[in-house]
């Protein structure tokens, strides 16, 4: 299944991957699933938002098991992030069929749509949907980088757009979301564990940091003279530096806007998107409010105006404790061992299904922590792991 899957949508030059929704790239991965669903002989189907669903036994019972993850990527992406949560899924069901032992509740595989967000902007298009958590107004309103809209984008694909919208009845069906996916980061290979157990998201938002200074000549405007914005924000982003590690947290400045943007121009505006994300929400607040002081204080001090503008925000997720604390018990049965329990700062959709439906994640070791990234990466071991242990919960959680 990783053979087949792996060219996909791989960019020749960077190695990294270009699955971007409702693209080319993206409807051979589609198509990759469909096939791996039918193979098995399972029932194949498309909800109204695009997310393909794969399902041992019928839905309809309730109560229905469900794991997956998705198969698009951010621009240059790594092979891992997603995919690997989605063949692990047909690989540990695969396990699960084996012994013929006929389950006791349905048993579903999903590939979310556009989980990213790297085409319109907005990560977790298709779970959002689904749970009611992007209405279709705004998601009509999403555009990519070329002018086309989420709906004509989707038409383009074969899909139906005028379908879009909240499912409950579909989340109905559902007991439990078990969603397995490599570490975004160095936790279980400090630790020496090859799997672990989610046991929240990090509350995270983005702001922007809007300097404005005037715009000069930059060969003949005394240093003196200057409002110019960007050593400000330069000020602020070593600040944003400080109070990360002052709170246990991470921030950063990854985008930037200049204008005029020329090399011999003072800027008369730096516009700077910041993310920070932190382990609770007081830790979160402090490394905020810390950063926009200090950048205050530098924009007093050079004479330049300063807006900062919240542009989204998600509190903490705090996965399913029940379903938590299952996973762990039906983890550590047969060897007696613990499995760590880890929070992390990366969104999933397991988060966004968590306010409607009980759900929980499993990591598997990434032995540099990199992510987002060509150089992402997981051994054989390590991911072999990984599906024995998703195997695991499954029998346990479908059988019981």
């Amino acid at each position: 299944m990783w053979r087949e899957l792996a060219p996909i949508g791989r960019h020749r030059d960077s190695g990294g991957y270009r699955r971007y929704a409702w693209t080319p790239a993206d409807a051979e991965c589609r198509a990759w699933f469909k096939e791996q669903a039918e193979s098995r002989g399972l029932t194949y189907e498309v909800d109204r938002n695009g997310n393909q669903w794969a399902w041992l036994g019928d839905p309809a019972g309730g109560d229905a098991v469900v794991t997956g993850s998705h198969l698009d990527s951010v621009p240059d992406g790594g092979a891992f992030d997603g995919p690997l949560g989605v063949v692990s899924a047909f690989a540990a069901l695969d396990e699960l069929r084996a012994p013929r032992t006929p389950l006791n509740r349905p048993l579903g595989i999903v590939n979310f749509g556009d989980e990213e967000g790297a085409r319109f902007g907005l990560a977790c298009v298709g779970s959002r949907l689904a749970a009611g958590r992007l209405s279709v107004e705004q998601a009509h309103l999403l555009t990519d980088g070329d002018g086309i809209t989420l709906p004509k984008a989707m038409a383009a694909a074969g899909y139906d757009p005028d379908t879009l919208g909240a499912d409950p009845e579909r989340l109905a069906r559902i007991g439990a979301f078990v969603e397995l996916h490599v570490e975004q980061g160095r936790a279980l290979d400090l630790s020496g564990d090859q799997v672990g157990i989610a046991s929240s998201i990090w509350p995270h938002g983005r702001w922007r940091f809007d300097f404005r200074g005037e715009a000069n000549h930059a060969g003949t405007t005394r240093l003196a003279d200057r409002r110019d914005p960007m050593p400000t924000y330069a000020e602020t982003v070593l600040a944003a530096r400080r109070e990360a590690e002052l709170a246990g947290a991470v921030a950063t400045f990854g985008k930037i806007s200049v204008e005029p943007n020329g090399v011999n121009a003072i800027p008369s505006l730096v516009r700077g998107w910041l993310d920070s994300r932190a382990p609770g929400q007081e830790a979160l607040d402090a490394v905020l409010a810390g950063i926009t002081r200090a950048a205050r204080e530098y924009a007093d001090a050079h004479g330049v105006d300063l807006d900062v503008v919240r542009e989204s925000f998600t509190p903490v997720v705090e996965f399913d404790h029940a379903l938590r604390d299952e996973l762990g018990r039906l983890l550590g049965r047969d060897t007696g061992l613990t499995v760590p329990v880890l929070g992390t700062g990366a969104g999933h959709d397991a988060g966004i299904l968590s306010g409607s439906v009980p759900t929980a994640m499993l990591f598997v070791r990434n032995p540099t922590g990199i992510s987002h990234s060509p150089a992402e990466s997981a051994t054989e071991d390590d991911c072999v792991a990984g599906v024995r242990a998703l195997a695991d919960v499954l029998e346990g959680l479908t059988r019981r």
